[in-house]
C-alpha cells in the first residue's frame, strides 16, 4: 500500500445517522480528485484558490494571500457537490464532517443553535477537518426575509461560528453547498466567510458517458452504446443519469419477470427510458439566468451566463 493510500484510509468520514440521531463514522475510504471524473477547470480553480495556499503558505503569504478560508459550491442539484467536497478533504488529508439540515433543525427554541455549535465543536476536535454544510441556504438564508426570531438567531450563530475560523479554529475548513446562493444572507458572503464561489456545472458529454458506464457496471447487459446516449442527454445532471439507468433497469427487470429468464440491459431499454426524461437542470438555469441578468450587481454569477450562452441553453 502506497503512502497516499495509507493516508486516505486513515481519514474519517463522519455523517449524521437519521435512525440513531447521532454522528457516526463511516467505514468508506476518503475520495480525492483522482476519483472525480471531469470537472478539470473546477478542480484547477479549487486547487489554486484553496488547496495550494494550504500546502504552500509561504509563497502565498509573500503576495499577501492568506491560506484557508471557506468555499461555496453552487449549481444545479444532482451535479456532485457533496462528492467534490469529500474529494477536497482527501486532497488536503483532512477528515470530513457532513452537516445535514435534519441534524441541525429542532422544534425547540435554542436547540438548533446548540446543534450547530456542536457540529463546529466536533470539527475542531477532528481537525484537520473539512466541515461540509449541505443546503446552506436553508441555514443561512437572508435574515431580511425571515419572519421568525429563531430563524435569524440560527443565522447569527452560523456567523459567530464562521468568524471563529479566523481565530481558534485553525485546521477547520468550511465548505458550503447550495442550489440557490442568491438567497444567502449577504453577511455570509463577506471576506473570511463564503467569499469564494465555485460553480459546479452539469457533466459534459464525455463525463456523461463515463457516469453511464459506472452506473451500469456489473449489471447484466449487451454491448451498450454509451457515447450515443451521452450525446442525446445534454444538460443531464449526474442524478438525472442515475434515474435514467434505474428506469432502463426496470424495463429489463420487467422482461426478465415475464420470460422467467434473466434479460440483459439493452440500448433499447436505455433509449426507451431517455424518451420519457428531461434534464432537471433546465429549471435551475432559468432561475439563475433571471437573477444573474437582472439582480447580480456584483456580477458574481457571470460564469453561469457564460455557460448558458456556450451551451445554448434557452
Amino acid at each position: 500500500m502506497s503512502n497516499n493510500e495509507e493516508k486516505k484510509n486513515k481519514l474519517k468520514v463522519i455523517q449524521f445517522d437519521k435512525d440513531k440521531r447521532t454522528l457516526v463514522e463511516s467505514m468508506q475510504p476518503q475520495e480525492t480528485f483522482d476519483d472525480v471524473g471531469g470537472l478539470e477547470e473546477v478542480k484547477k480553480k479549487i486547487r489554486m484558490n484553496f488547496i495550494l495556499p494550504l500546502q504552500n503558505p509561504e509563497f502565498f503569504k509573500a503576495y499577501g494571500k492568506e491560506a484557508g478560508g471557506s468555499l461555496l459550491l453552487y449549481g444545479p442539484p444532482g451535479c456532485g457537490k457533496t462528492f467534490l467536497a469529500k474529494a477536497i478533504a482527501g486532497e488536503i488529508n483532512a477528515n470530513f464532517l457532513h452537516m445535514e439540515l435534519q441534524a441541525i433543525l429542532s422544534m425547540y427554541v435554542g436547540q438548533s443553535e446548540h446543534n450547530l455549535h456542536d457540529f463546529f465543536e466536533e470539527a475542531r476536535e477532528q481537525k484537520p477537518c473539512v466541515l461540509f454544510i449541505d443546503e446552506l441556504d436553508a441555514l443561512g438564508g437572508s435574515r431580511q426575509n425571515m419572519r421568525h426570531h429563531h430563524e435569524r438567531m440560527l443565522v447569527n450563530q452560523l456567523l459567530l461560528e464562521m468568524d471563529g475560523l479566523s481565530s481558534h479554529n485553525h485546521g477547520v475548513y468550511v465548505i458550503g453547498a447550495t442550489n440557490t446562493p442568491w438567497y444567502l444572507d449577504p453577511a455570509l458572503r463577506r471576506p473570511g466567510r463564503f467569499n469564494q464561489l465555485i460553480f459546479i456545472p452539469p457533466p459534459s458529454e464525455q463525463e456523461r458517458e463515463l457516469i453511464l458506464q459506472i452506473k451500469t457496471k456489473d449489471k447484466p447487459q449487451t454491448t451498450l452504446n454509451f457515447r450515443k446516449v451521452a450525446n442525446r442527454s445534454p444538460h443531464f445532471s449526474g442524478a438525472d443519469l442515475e434515474q435514467l439507468v434505474n428506469d432502463a433497469i426496470e424495463s429489463a427487470l420487467q422482461r426478465s419477470l415475464e420470460t422467467g429468464e434473466l434479460q440483459p440491459l439493452t440500448d433499447n431499454d436505455i433509449n426507451k427510458a431517455l424518451k420519457g426524461r428531461q434534464p432537471t437542470t433546465l429549471e435551475w438555469f432559468s432561475t439563475a439566468k433571471n437573477y444573474a441578468t437582472f439582480s447580480d450587481v456584483n456580477r458574481d454569477y457571470q460564469q453561469v451566463l457564460d455557460y448558458i450562452k456556450e451551451n445554448k441553453i434557452r
